[in-house]
């Protein structure tokens, strides 16, 4: 008995060309083995890479350790700082208090601005003028005289003066090799000094005393 033949094609699921649309007829006369492999691979999904949950892109960022934040990472001038700060808190007072005294002179200093500079120093103050010691009894004084008072080299020590790099001894805080010195200042009726203020009291050629 024969068989009728249908020339309709078979719909085929995937992503074919249409041209890989083919009869019964065609697929079984006309296509060789090769052919029927190379289908039967596509179908299976030969050669595509496995993909798992645990996949993660080559741009990924790398994520902090559980439980540890990015800024708990040591930092060594944290560190120095730190240091800094509990030396002036345990021979001086409240760091804090001279921490802003000592960043306002030093912005002070660096913007060239006289009247800032002047009014964060303690009167009298001694200071050399070309060689001379001299009393400097306000701050119109040192105003006047500022030039030859902080110097070319005594402005550019205090303006790179690192915070963690200030020496700290019961007699202030010192920058550079002496150029400037901060200490606390007594208020009047303080006689445990527990009222203070911070004032620079020493502007001086390196290594004066």
């Amino acid at each position: 008995m024969a068989v009728a033949v249908t020339s309709t094609p078979a719909k085929i699921a995937g992503p074919f060309p249409a041209e890989w649309i083919f009869s019964k007829r065609a697929w079984t006369m006309n296509k060789p083995l090769p052919i029927i492999a190379t289908l039967a691979c596509l179908l299976a999904g030969c050669g595509k890479p496995a993909e798992t949950a645990a996949q993660v892109p080559a741009t990924a960022a790398v994520a902090p350790m559980a439980g540890v934040p990015a800024s708990a990472t040591p930092q060594p001038v944290a560190a120095e700082t730190q240091a800094v700060d509990d030396r002036i808190d345990a021979l001086l007072g409240d760091h804090a208090r001279y921490r802003a005294v000592i960043l306002a002179y030093q912005a002070a200093v660096a913007a060239g601005d006289r009247e800032a500079v002047a009014a964060l120093v303690r009167y009298p103050l001694q200071a050399t003028v070309e060689g001379n010691k001299v009393s400097l009894n306000d701050a119109a004084a040192l105003v006047r005289d500022y030039e030859r008072i902080l110097t070319p080299d005594i402005s550019r020590v205090v303006a790179a003066q690192r915070y963690a790099d200030l020496r700290v001894n019961q007699q202030g805080i010192m920058f550079g090799s002496g150029e400037t010195w901060i200490n606390g200042i007594c208020s009047p009726g303080s006689a445990d000094c527990s009222s203070f203020e911070v004032k620079v009291v020493a502007i001086q050629p390196r290594g004066q005393r």
